[in-house]
């Protein structure tokens, strides 16, 4: 996808749905100022051209019992291109992991990964993560505290 040119309007839209994700039209047409139906054609089209991506709940992971929270750095077997293909596919499919993403430097990939505890984590990274074919090796960092966590855009032009 393209960058896209949006006007003040689209990003007055988008500022609101990111920290009221369950506004109704009507809400979302008196936060922008604009008429309902106006409304509904723009964020319509926001969606239709893939610039809202979809909607979701954010859940409190210590609320649900995961306490840890880690960052993984994974590096593969070089020369394991074969190897690439079903990585991605099994960490798709692993729901400890959060986030998941092709970097450059010393490690191949970063992911970010949740847990019910230190042992939990242990046995994710040696029994699952370690035996994914192509994994030469994982480094890990557990989270301390959390001082930002956001899926908010930058809008300001």
């Amino acid at each position: 996808m393209h960058s896209v040119e949006l006007d003040q309007i689209d990003r007055r839209i988008l500022s609101f749905l990111q920290e009221h994700g369950r506004a109704t039209n009507l809400e979302l047409a008196d936060a922008v100022r604009l008429s309902p139906a106006q409304t509904l054609r723009r964020h319509r089209r926001l969606e239709e051209i893939g610039i809202i991506k979809r909607y979701e709940t954010r859940l409190c992971a210590e609320g649900l019992g995961f306490d840890v929270v880690a960052f993984i750095h994974v590096t593969m077997e070089r020369g394991h291109i074969r190897d690439l293909a079903k990585f991605k596919e099994l960490v798709a499919e692993l729901p400890q992991i959060q986030e998941c993403f092709s970097v450059t430097g010393e490690v191949d990939y970063v992911l970010k990964v949740v847990a019910r505890d230190l042992k939990s984590l242990s046995d994710f990274l040696l029994d699952t993560l370690m035996r994914i074919p192509g994994v030469s090796g994982v480094k890990s960092s557990v989270c301390l505290d959390e001082i930002k966590c956001t899926s908010a855009m930058p809008l300001k032009p």
